[in-house]
């Protein structure tokens, strides 16, 4: 009977551990470029909710990176990007919200991050549907210096992220003014190749860049978080 009883808890623990939801949600942004994965932060909840409430909808499908700029970043999620005109501005489509700010020290703007743009608002809160993903450069000490007097008003860039900025590269600029709340965890290539696209006098690229934004399954989150965390 005990035995019995011990087997039973060991498949009733087995069918938990297969219950059980993954760690992280990651979304895969598919263009003629390329594709990507994204992990979308736990750590800025709002953010995180918000797209996938999107993607759900399929609210993203068919928008366009709209703005490109190398050594930067690549913009996109305009709603009115879906079927625009060729040399038509874009970048001022919105869904009648925005998210409240989600800084956190322990984000920041390294190369690969996924970040909410926004407008000149006094509290810095995104928009409800653009986001942009950072290509970036590397930096020296030097230069994260006079970022630290100048772009940053005296914030001072933490060692680890500031080994970050000189090896891998990013936006340092950009820390906390706008909310990082996701990062390419494969396919940075084509951010590469979109970034390096012919643009207009209004960093758009000539020829469109739509995109496709899917959901993983929770088995494939599950497999994604297993690749990044083993143990």
């Amino acid at each position: 009977m005990k035995r019995l009883n011990l087997i039973l808890l060991l498949v009733l623990c087995a069918f938990s551990a297969m219950a059980r939801s993954p760690k992280n949600q990651y979304v895969r942004i598919s263009t003629a470029y390329g594709q990507c994965i994204i992990r979308l932060y736990n750590q800025t909840p709002k953010h995180r909710d918000n797209f996938i409430k999107l993607t759900k909808k399929g609210f993203y499908n068919g928008t366009l990176f709209h703005r490109v700029i190398q050594s930067f970043m690549i913009q996109g999620g305009d709603p009115d990007s879906k079927n625009a005109q060729p040399g038509a501005q874009l970048g001022n489509g919105d869904v009648g919200y925005t998210i409240p700010a989600e800084f956190n020290d322990s984000l920041f703007h390294k190369r690969g991050v996924l970040a909410a743009a926004r407008d000149d608002n006094p509290v810095k809160a995104s928009s409800g549907c653009q986001f942009y993903i950072v290509e970036g450069k590397r930096f020296t000490d030097k230069l994260l210096d006079t970022l630290e007097q100048t772009r940053l008003k005296g914030y001072k860039i933490p060692e680890w992220q500031r080994a970050w900025y000189r090896s891998v590269g990013g936006t340092p600029h950009l820390d906390h003014n706008y909310t990082v709340y996701g990062e390419v965890v494969m396919g940075i290539d084509m951010i590469d190749r979109i970034a390096a696209v012919k643009t207009d006098d209004r960093n758009r690229p000539l020829e469109d860049v739509p995109m496709k934004v899917t959901l993983l399954s929770k088995r494939e989150c599950k497999q994604m978080d297993k690749l990044l965390w083993p143990i």
